[in-house]
């Protein structure tokens, strides 16, 4: 009997161990877990990048919740989303993503520009006692609601609008 209680107890640390060695989740990973991103996860696939943002990174992700796709025009998300327009979404996405692994406390204090993968866009972030907000090229602003979950390939800011490149400078 004691042995086979040591076998059972001894499996049992080998199955805590083994899936405290489990390989942590990605970005796509984790935002695909969690309902709050499932437009997120539609335009991501959409626009084939959810291999790219699976990959090794790092990235930097503001991730907009479902409220924040709601709250655009009507129609607009179901427009981006149509195959004729996967380069117009595809530029929307890659405007939330940074190619560094950019936690809040790397962010410095006070506003200052950003560069996207959307290289042809700026993001103004501005980091106060009152938090972190991102300005976009519609002159707009979002707010990080939720602040560095980490993956194994980067981090994701929670964000309560989605962010829009335009022609108005980021920072004002």
């Amino acid at each position: 009997m004691k042995s086979i209680i040591k076998s059972a107890l001894a499996a049992l640390a080998l199955t805590g161990a083994t899936a405290s060695m489990a390989k942590a989740e990605n970005i796509v990973e984790i935002a695909a877990a969690d309902e709050r991103f499932s437009t997120l996860v539609a335009a991501v696939t959409a626009a084939g990048l959810a291999e790219t943002l699976s990959g090794p990174g790092p990235f930097t992700v503001y991730a907009p919740v479902n409220d924040a796709f709601a709250a655009l025009p009507d129609g607009t998300v179901e427009s981006l989303l149509e195959p004729e327009n996967k380069g117009q979404l595809t530029n929307v996405l890659l405007y939330h993503v940074d190619d560094r692994k950019l936690t809040a406390g790397m962010i410095p204090h006070g506003s200052n520009y950003f560069k996207p993968i959307l290289t042809s866009h700026r993001l103004c972030i501005t980091k106060d006692a009152s938090g972190v907000s991102i300005a976009d090229g519609s002159g707009e602003s979002a707010n990080v609601v939720i602040a560095d979950i980490m993956a194994d390939n980067g981090v994701i800011h929670v964000i309560d609008k989605v962010l829009l490149p335009g022609d108005r400078p980021a920072c004002h």
